[in-house]
């Protein structure tokens, strides 16, 4: 039998030596129970809850007085003696009591706690796919646990966490839901109040889940794009032509509720786009053409304050600094240079071509919402949409003969916005590809002739 000198001297050169696996599983093990009295291993494992319990509460007292004493080798040994012992154990009982013992474990090591969650999480997320539901059920009580005393901590594995929730929350067993559902509200409150949540790796995982049909998974979904959207630090608007088009599919579903959710969340994102900060034009070689128009309409001249707090000032630059920045007030010809004063950035142009192919869906609803969308869109992108004019017009055109009023109107206003505004016929303006459109509608000798101006300049 070694003694313990060998066992610290062996463990202190293990980086040195290759001993085979199972030997330091039995250092571990006898680390492990060396603190830890076998009665409390047996109890962790026992059928009674009760017993389970206290037995959890005991481990939890040793492991804060291991961690007081600032003795991590041991803390580690238990921890790897309940990931092996009991995660790995065929039987559920076992498998419950490595659970309650890993967040025993974590309650007792407090503040020091984040040290360990490599060791801790992993095999706690492997529960979640256990095929006794009670297990799950155990998983999802441990991970909450654990997440209310790591919080901000908790943040590296989000993306893991995510992934599990997103399919706990179509789990057979209601009561694996419910802890489900507690477990993803206590998820939301740390992700909302933490400065470490990483949007962008966050949005493949959610643009792959968007596809998925089942109406929990969309009401789990919708739910974490609205909670994340409340964030004022993180830009979902940005990120927002990834996970358009899922949102758009959603309002045909089945679900009223589903498409209820949906729809408020994309009306969100619109109103957000609608109040975003625009492009601006500044004069390059003479700031009078600029300064004097507003003199005259405001009785003052522009500056950078102006944007950001006179809110009357905002529809007013969308309709003259976008639409007519080739055509001066003052007529000095003077040369112009963009500004850009976004709070958060807006690409119309992936979105305008979901939203066309959306405007053709044959549920109602969602033609509707798509047509609103573009007629917003004609107005806020200005020059950003030239190289989609063509697809708009597709796509409205023949909404305007829509059997549904709401839809004909829109689309009668979008086609009256999309004639209005003045294109420089440099900037990818198709005159083809509209010709093309137009004769296939019965509005085509106004389109004609608008292509032919451009022909003319």
């Amino acid at each position: 039998m070694l003694s313990a000198a060998v066992l610290a001297k062996s463990r202190s050169e293990k980086a040195i030596f290759h001993f085979p696996f199972w030997f330091w599983l039995f250092l571990d093990m006898a680390d492990a129970t060396s603190v830890i009295p076998a009665s409390v291993f047996r109890n962790l494992s026992d059928k009674l809850y009760e017993k389970r319990k206290n037995a959890a509460l005991e481990l939890e007292g040793i492991v804060k007085q291991l961690a007081t004493a600032g003795d991590h080798d041991k803390i580690s040994a238990v921890i790897n003696l309940l990931t092996t012992e009991f995660m790995l154990s065929p039987q559920a009982n076992h498998r419950k009591g490595g659970l309650i013992g890993l967040a025993a474990a974590t309650v007792g090591l407090t503040t020091e706690a984040s040290q360990h969650l490599e060791q801790i999480v992993p095999p706690v997320l492997n529960s979640f796919s256990d095929q006794d539901a009670r297990v799950r059920y155990y998983a999802c009580e441990a991970l909450y646990n654990i997440a209310k005393v790591v919080r901000g901590e908790f943040i590296v594995f989000f993306n893991q966490i995510f992934d599990a929730l997103c399919k706990l929350s179509v789990d057979s067993d209601p009561n694996v839901q419910s802890a489900a559902h507690l477990l993803d509200r206590l998820v939301k409150d740390i992700v909302t109040e933490s400065d470490q949540f990483s949007i962008e790796e966050f949005i493949p995982l959610l643009k792959e889940r968007m596809n998925v049909l089942h109406a929990y998974v969309r009401q789990f979904l919708v739910g974490w794009i609205t909670v994340l959207d409340s964030v004022p630090d993180i830009d979902m608007l940005g990120f927002l032509p990834d996970f358009l088009d899922g949102l758009f599919s959603m309002l045909s579903d089945a679900s009223h509720e589903i498409r209820q959710q949906a729809d408020s969340a994309l009306s969100e994102f619109l109103q957000e786009i609608k109040n975003s900060p625009v492009r601006l034009l500044l004069a390059l070689n003479s700031s009078q053409c600029f300064y004097c128009y507003f003199l005259k309409v405001f009785g003052h001249p522009l500056s950078f304050s102006d944007i950001s707090c006179d809110d009357h000032l905002i529809p007013f630059l969308r309709n003259w600094l976008i639409y007519r920045k080739f055509h001066p007030p003052c007529g000095s010809g003077c040369q112009f240079v963009e500004v850009m004063l976004l709070l958060k950035s807006v690409d119309y142009g992936r979105m305008a071509e979901i939203l066309v192919q959306r405007a053709a869906s044959p549920d109602e609803f969602t033609r509707l919402t798509a047509i609103t969308w573009i007629n917003e869109f004609v107005k806020l992108g200005g020059d950003q949409l030239v190289r989609y004019y063509a697809d708009i017009l597709g796509a409205i055109l023949p909404c305007i003969s829509d059997k549904e009023e709401k839809i004909r109107v829109v689309a009668r206003e979008t086609n009256e916005e999309l004639r209005a505004i003045n294109c420089d016929p440099g900037e990818a303006f198709d005159v083809g590809a509209i010709l093309s459109i137009a004769r296939r509608c019965s509005f085509f000798f106004t389109w004609e002739m608008l292509a032919l101006k451009f022909y003319q300049k």
